[in-house]
């Protein structure tokens, strides 16, 4: 697997309901642009996501995907894997939720990313950074809006 590429912001929202967003695999294509849907294949015993099919539309990149869920028990983090895509070898990612002091959490997002067509690492590294921006403001403004 590839080299991870992770980035961070400042969310003004409690861990819960950052997680709650974060959860909501449903809601995305609601707030997160570049989902067009989502279907949950699986679900745990509280209810989380596992297994989740998304259809990606982001201008020249597009893809249809499942994603396995990993979410931590003390609802501070998740990760996932890639389990099938059409233009992706490989994918894993994991938001970490870090409570600070003022009520605000640091939602830490790490990600890397492997194309089925070979791509420049630092090419690869500069579009991983582009979809984690977007992913932690989009985060970030739907958390906020107590949507």
């Amino acid at each position: 697997m590839a080299d991870e590429s992770t980035q961070s912001i400042v969310v003004d929202a409690p861990p819960d309901q950052i997680m709650a967003v974060i959860a909501d695999l449903e809601s995305y294509p609601e707030w997160a642009k570049a989902v067009r849907s989502t279907e949950i294949l699986e679900r745990n015993v509280n209810g989380q996501a596992v297994r989740v099919t998304f259809t990606l539309d982001a201008g020249p990149v597009k893809d249809v995907y499942t994603l396995e869920y990993d979410w931590a028990p003390d609802g501070l983090s998740v990760s996932w894997r890639l389990i099938k895509g059409q233009m992706q070898k490989a994918q894993r990612g994991r938001y970490e939720l870090t409570p600070l002091d003022n009520g605000q959490t640091e939602v830490t997002y790490t990600l890397s990313v492997e194309l089925a067509l070979p791509m420049i690492g630092q090419l690869r590294r500069k579009a991983e950074k582009m979809i984690m921006d977007i992913a932690l403001k989009e985060l970030k403004r739907r958390a906020e809006s107590g949507s």
